[in-house]
């Protein structure tokens, strides 16, 4: 019997596969079939901080305040009561989760600042969540930030969401740090339980006709994998923090890969958003499969084996494999 079971969070986890954050977890229909599906675990689409500052009035104020100033100023900020719900109804939301599924709930916030973070850690932990993964989406963009103030700001959300709640935190953030493997032990040594690889930053695109700044959402593909297991490998064994990898997870091999870098889960959003959440089910089939077939009796047996600290060559993960892979490129 092959064991799928992985420990994350300090959650026992029936196999390495779990829904990420993404429009699908708003109904708790997809939930029960998510799980149904096979889901080991779900993070809940996003409470934004805008949402935060909305219920507070704060958003509403400065609108009002600048609409006298360029009716264009408005349309910066997203529509955030269409595309999600408000605090009140996202911690209700949780509590029919985990009437709903008997797997693992962890609670998304996605923002930058503290102000109401710490307040909704609180009220999320007593709403039932499992969890709580905290999204720090943040392009620093003021050419006065410097990187220790930049990284000071990650460390104290971490730790006041930390000393907030008595749940397990997660952090998932971006690889654009000069020093990301010592980010990594900074952020564990703040109260991270687990470090997510990696955010996906979605960069605006610009509209030639109308000579506007527009979005753009572009879906994963299996491509983006490459930079999560390169840190993954180089993070196992130098940190105690667990790592799961969220982005470019795709396939069975995406997984296995994921797995053998050192992560304890992989999060899925684009592949259920492409494919259907039944994708879970022939996914979670090919995984056992895979072990089968490779003589694996277990996904913990995997795990790491293909770390920095592991394989014959840790020099691949570093400078000294840069001409090797530059020379081995033949033009046709």
């Amino acid at each position: 019997m092959i064991d799928l079971s992985t420990q994350y969070l300090g959650l026992k986890l029936r196999n390495p596969l779990v829904v990420s954050a993404s429009p699908l977890c708003k109904e708790i229909a997809n939930l029960r079939h998510m799980e149904d599906c096979g889901a080991a675990a779900i993070v809940l689409h996003s409470l934004f901080e805008e949402q935060i500052n909305l219920e507070s009035n704060e958003l509403d104020r400065f609108l009002f305040d600048g609409s006298e100033v360029s009716a264009e100023s408005t349309t910066i900020f997203p529509d955030l009561q269409n595309y999600n719900i408000g605090p009140d109804a996202y911690l209700e939301h949780i509590r029919r989760a985990k009437q709903t599924v008997s797997i693992p709930v962890i609670a998304s916030l996605n923002g930058v600042s503290r102000g109401g973070w710490v307040r909704y850690a609180r009220d999320m932990q007593q709403a039932g969540a499992d969890a709580i993964e905290l999204n720090v989406y943040f392009i620093p963009a003021d050419p006065a930030a410097g990187s220790d103030e930049i990284e000071k700001h990650y460390l104290d959300l971490v730790k006041e969401v930390r000393n907030t709640v008595s749940i397990p935190v997660a952090v998932k953030v971006g690889p654009y740090f000069s020093a990301f493997a010592n980010m990594a032990q900074r952020l564990e040594a703040a109260g991270a339980n687990a470090i997510v690889l990696f955010n996906r930053f979605y960069q605006p695109d610009f509209d030639l006709e109308a000579l506007e700044v527009k979005p753009a959402l572009t879906l994963s593909t299996s491509s983006e994998l490459l930079v999560r297991l390169h840190w993954a490998a180089i993070l196992y064994g130098h940190v105690h923090a667990d790592i799961a990898i969220t982005g470019g997870v795709h396939t069975v091999e995406d997984v296995v890969k994921s797995m053998m870098a050192g992560a304890r889960a992989t999060q899925l959003a684009s592949a259920l958003l492409q494919n259907g959440i039944g994708y879970l089910r022939p996914l979670r089939n090919q995984l056992e499969a895979w072990l089968d077939k490779h003589e694996y009796e277990s996904i913990q047996q995997m795990q790491g084996s293909m770390s920095q600290k592991n394989v014959p060559n840790p020099k691949a993960f570093q400078r000294a494999n840069y001409m090797k892979v530059l020379s081995s490129y033949a033009l046709r």
